[in-house]
This record gives C-alpha cells, structure tokens and sequence, in this order.
C-alpha cells in the first residue's frame, strides 16, 4: 500500500488532531502546527501522535517505545494508546456518503491509559496513535506553554520529538445550560464485573461511571427507581437493579428510599442536575408495566412485568402509593430537576396505548414534566406528551411548526444527521454542540452510555470484542465507555469528541452572554445553513471556527476590563 512504503528502514511520526481517526493502513492527515492547542479553564485539550514501524518481519526487532512528556504542564498530562476494535456491523445498507468505511474490520477508537513511565508495544507493519490529553484547572497555570513530547526506544534513544504550544485561556466556561442525557445501565456494570447488584462493589462502579458521565458534561441520570424497561425482549427480564424497595406487608404497601438517597448522593458528588425516572411502561407502545419487586412475608417476587398490562387496576394500586411517596421524598432531599418517562419510543401506531397508559398514572403527575423519545409530531400536537424528544431525522416537523424540541439520534439515524457510530468522521460527533446551540434545542438524550448486553439484553456481550451489541446494532452505538479492569471506565475517541462539542455549545453560550446570540451564532452556523442535516464535512472549519468563538470571547473580556 502506498501509505506503507516498502522498503522502510526508519520509525514514521505524525502530529495529528483529534478530529482525525488513525487507521492502520492509511497515513493520516497531519494536524497544523501553525495554530496552538487552545482552550479554557477545565477542558481537556488532546492531540494524537501517530506512528508507523521500520519495515521488519520480527516484532522483537521493534523493541518497545517510550512516550515523554516535558514542559511546565507535563505533570497534568494523560497518555493513551488509541486501540482498534471489531466493528462487525459498521453501517446499514443505503447508508450515507459520510462514512469514514463500511466494511466489518478493526477501527480505532478505544483510549487505553499508559501509567507514566510504562512502555508501549508497537504492532508490525501498520499505523497506530498515542493520544495525550491535557486538562488545566488552576488558574496560576493559564497562559502560554510549550508541550514538549518525545518518544525513545528501549535503549533511551530519541526516536521522535516535537513541542506543541498550549494556550490555556484564564477563564472557565459556563455549566453547560441545556440537559444532557446518557443513559447509564446500572446492570450492566453488575453483569460485567460480577458483583452483587448494591454491593459496596457495585457502589464503587456506580460512582465511577457518574463521574465519567459527568465528565463528558452529562448532567442528567436514568435512576433506576425500578428496573428501566427499555430494550427488553418482551417476556425476558433484565437484572434487577431496583432502588426502592416496595414492602407489602398485607395492608398496603410501605417504601424504603435508602438506597436512592444514596444514589443521590452520587449525584450530587458529580454535579448531575437531573434525574430522570425510570419508564413507568414498557418501550415500544406502554403496553405493559415494568419488571417491578415487591418484598411479601414469605419472599421477594416479581409482581409486575411483560404479563401484567399496563391498564391493570393492581398497578394503579400501587402507583397511586408510590408516585406521591417518591415525588414527596425527592421533594424533600432533592432541589435539582425530575423528568418522568412514560414509554421510550412510541411509534405512530401507538398513540392509543400510549394514552391508556398514561392515563393511569396522569393525575399522578399533575405538575410534573413529562419526557419521553418518540418521532411523530401528532404525539406532540395532541398533547399526548408534554416534553417530546424528537429523533434528528423527524424533528422537521417540528420545526416547521415553531418548535424547537428537545433532540435524541440512536441507531436509526444513520443517514445525513450527527451521530457517533465508530464508522463514522469524529466532526459528526463533535458537529452536535453546535447544532444544539443553533437551534435552540433545551436537551439531547442518548440511550447508551454503558450498553454492553446485546440487543434486546438477551445476553451480556464483552465490549472489547463485541461493539454492534450481538450484530444489531453500527459500531459504537450501545456505548462510549468501556470497562477498564481497575473498575474504572476506560473513554474512547467517541468520548472525547463528544465532550469537546458539549464545550463548544458551553463557549457559545458564554459569547451569547457577553454579547447576543446572533452574534455567536454567526460565527458556527454556516452562513445560516447549520442544521440537523446540513453541516460542514471540513475538519478545520470545526477547530478554526471554535478559535473565532473563543477570539470574540477574550477580545469581549478584555475591552470590558478597559472600560
């Protein structure tokens, strides 16, 4: 292959940026060296460096490289090894031209940590990338720095080494202003590190995982108050991760909030702002009523699920005990947000059922916001649900009726909009925050933060080698995390991507603030072309524009000062 030069006696290097996605087979493009790395208080600036061997037939003969970091940020500096992955399912037939391929193989995507001063192993004969990211906090630490990174062989000689300038900007951005949404599965974590469900073990993932997804500017949670019912094959059960224990003692029903008190704890130790309370009927039609566990005298039982309709008189029952006790309990220990959910992802077809459904709980919710994922205007216009989150391939219609709604993307918008498929260029990740901005959208949900089960959660699959959740679903779609063996979450290029366009919208509503919003709208929406499917596929016109963006900024704080 052209990109792998025959013969090759010398070690290859390349600067490259995060918006670049590192094949082993194709040289990538180099990132400019004639702009600095840039960015606020708090973001984590990353660049990558890809490498590729000597020509040889003996991995013994490569020996082992050893990335170094210098500088006065050097000591806040992570590195990571970007690993290839099995993607089976990369894209769906009649898909888009914006794919980077569509061929089942081995893409990059996964951030592997390397402790400082650990050796990496290079791989015979094709490309790979270290990934080094920084992030300031301190503002004695804001200004002008040289990085300085260099990487030697096994014998302490420099193989390569470059500086790159950072520039911290002494200012941090605002929280960000709309809701942000992952849904983190709490049995997966069970299942993948086998510990008992509410073990200190699993309180441990818990807060880890809360963290991560709080890093990634999410700031709203799927609290398992029961078991979501959400991609369950219908029949089938997913672990119980229950955090209110229902209690029939013969006379009523009495409820234990202890360990969602616990659960907002962690919240709060991450900042989330949100909860979302699990569905309070099955997906796909509300059909049913959620696999819910009630401790009797003689055990514990599942007394509602797939068998028990969602009209049955047994489950108002106990709704009309639960919904008051829990909304009075969060009322008391919780002063962030609280959204309910009535059924993920009613189709057309559904809007009766959808009704009957609510109607068991809705004087239940009165003064209560209620969301739910769905993509047929009509449940909107109706007024069947208060809040809709309209996937990015339907919102149109919205649109086009005044409305700005809350947004989703999953496995079905797979053409023309934003998503972040591993198949996928990182701008159509990173295009989201943006487009949020630009169209006024109040929140963005994603259902997978940690789904590692395959589709419909008939099993637990290893993430590692298995991305498309058992063959259903492109590559990447079920998570953005994966589980490193310390119990704590290893990121991937989706992960940071996706929080860099979370701080670009974060960088936008700071200029809004400073001056008005079509002036920072000005300076990302394309000429006034930006839109859910209309977006630019060039990779500097993200990172140039999002420089514009914070220019204005400081150029806005600093006459303000002089004033």
């Amino acid at each position: 292959m052209t990109d792998r030069p025959h013969p090759r006696p010398d070690w290859t290097f390349q600067l490259v940026d995060t918006l670049e996605k590192v094949f082993g087979d194709e040289r990538p493009a180099p990132m400019r060296t004639d702009v600095p790395l840039s960015g606020f208080l708090g973001e984590t600036l990353s660049v990558q460096l890809a490498y590729l061997p000597p020509a040889t037939e003996s991995l013994a003969a490569l020996g082992s490289l050893h990335p170094r970091v210098h500088g006065p940020l050097a000591d806040l500096v992570q590195v990571a090894t970007v690993e290839l992955v099995p993607c089976h399912l990369v894209a769906f037939d009649g898909h888009d031209e914006g794919y980077l391929r569509d061929a089942p193989g081995l893409y990059p995507d996964l951030l592997r940590p390397v402790p400082p001063g650990t050796a990496v192993s290079p791989a015979v004969g094709h490309w790979q990338s270290l990934w080094f990211d920084v992030e300031v906090s301190d503002p004695a630490r804001a200004g002008r720095h040289d990085l300085h990174l260099s990487v030697t062989d096994g014998d302490g000689a420099t193989l390569f080494e470059a500086s790159v300038e950072v520039v911290i900007h002494p200012v941090e951005l605002p929280a960000l202003d709309i809701v942000n949404t992952h849904w983190l599965h709490a049995d997966s974590l069970a299942e993948y590190y086998r510990v008992p469900v509410f073990s200190e073990e699993h309180w441990d993932l818990l807060d880890a995982y809360l963290g991560a997804a709080a890093r990634m500017r999410v700031n709203s949670v799927l609290t398992p108050t029961w078991t979501p019912p959400l991609d369950t094959a219908v029949g089938g059960e997913r672990t119980p991760v229950q955090l209110i224990r229902i209690v029939d003692d013969g006379g009523g029903h009495v409820f234990d909030f202890g360990l969602l008190g616990r659960w907002l704890g962690l919240c709060r130790k991450h900042g989330i702002a949100t909860l979302e309370i699990a569905h309070l009927f099955t997906q796909w039609g509300a059909t049913a009523t959620p696999a819910i566990h009630v401790d009797t005298p003689t055990g514990t039982e599942r007394r509602f699920g797939w068998d028990v309709p969602a009209t049955d008189p047994r489950y108002r029952d106990l709704m009309a005990q639960l919904l008051p006790a829990l909304r009075g309990y969060l009322a008391e220990h919780w002063d962030g947000g609280v959204l309910f959910h009535i059924s993920d992802e009613p189709r057309a077809h559904m809007l009766a059922d959808y009704r009957a459904a609510r109607a068991v709980v809705e004087d239940l919710l009165t003064g209560a916001t209620v969301v739910d994922a769905l993509s047929d205007y009509e449940f909107a216009s109706s007024g069947a649900v208060d809040t809709p989150i309209v996937a990015t391939n339907h919102v149109q219609e919205f649109l086009d009726h005044g409305q700005s709604p809350w947004v989703y993307y999953c496995v079905s918008q797979h053409r023309d909009v934003a998503n972040r498929f591993i198949g996928l260029p990182s701008l159509r990740n990173r295009v989201l925050g943006r487009q949020l901005f630009v169209a006024g959208a109040p929140g963005f949900l994603h259902w997978g933060f940690n789904f590692w089960a395959a589709q419909y959660s008939t099993r637990a699959i290893d993430p590692f080698t298995d991305t498309c959740a058992g063959g259903a679903f492109p590559a990447g779609d079920p998570f953005v995390v994966y589980p490193g063996p310390d119990g704590r979450p290893w990121p991937s290029i989706r992960y940071r991507v996706f929080a860099q366009a979370m701080d670009d919208h974060r960088a936008l509503q700071l200029l809004r603030d400073l001056t008005d919003e079509a002036t920072a709208r000005a300076l990302v929406d394309q000429a006034g072309t930006l839109g859910y499917a209309t977006f630019s596929y060039d990779r500097e016109h993200y990172l140039d524009s999002r420089r514009a963006v914070d220019a204005a900024i400081l150029a806005e704080l600093g006459a303000r000062r002089h004033e």
